[in-house]
């Protein structure tokens, strides 16, 4: 597997990736599928040298995926990076988003970044597990934030200082 700045070509599979996770309620607020052409703006707008979206292949395939984004527009917040990973279905359970989150871990200095945030559903065990076994402490709780198909849902705040 290896761990590379994400290109234009792969925007398809970054959404299809994406869009396989909105009917599980587990991993984004999205309730409908997205676009190639929506998520373009937000594509373009990340920095390769501070907030960029990377992607795991394997064998010359798209496998997953993460992105740095800033975490709040003023200055003060500058060096805090929320950060988002998504799997594909059929690579899950694989070691898949570890490697990239390592990864984000081990160059976030790199990229100006001294703190990582992270914003998950409460019900989201495996993927809070996951940011706990890579030191991620639980830094809040909005409680009954989200309405996932008429069900509240908590959103876990998690963070790590690098």
């Amino acid at each position: 597997m290896i761990i590379r700045d994400a290109l234009d070509a792969d925007l398809p599979v970054i959404i299809n990736i994406y869009n396989a996770t909105v009917p599980t309620r587990m991993v984004t607020a999205e309730l409908e599928p997205t676009t190639v052409e929506a998520r373009l703006p937000w594509f373009h707008e990340h920095a390769p040298d501070q907030y960029p979206v990377w992607v795991a292949e394997s064998d010359s395939r798209v496998i997953g995926w993460l992105d740095f984004k800033k975490f709040l527009p003023r200055c003060a917040y500058r060096g805090t990076a929320e950060i988002s990973v998504y799997v594909d279905e059929k690579f899950r359970r694989r070691g898949v988003a570890r490697r990239l989150l390592e990864e984000a871990i081990a160059r976030a200095s790199s990229l100006g970044i001294n703190a990582m945030i992270g914003l998950i559903f409460a019900h989201n065990e495996p993927s809070l597990r996951l940011f706990d076994r890579l030191g991620f402490e639980r830094w809040g709780l909005l409680p009954r934030i989200a309405r996932l198909d008429g069900i509240e849902r908590d959103l876990a705040i998690v963070g790590r200082h690098i």
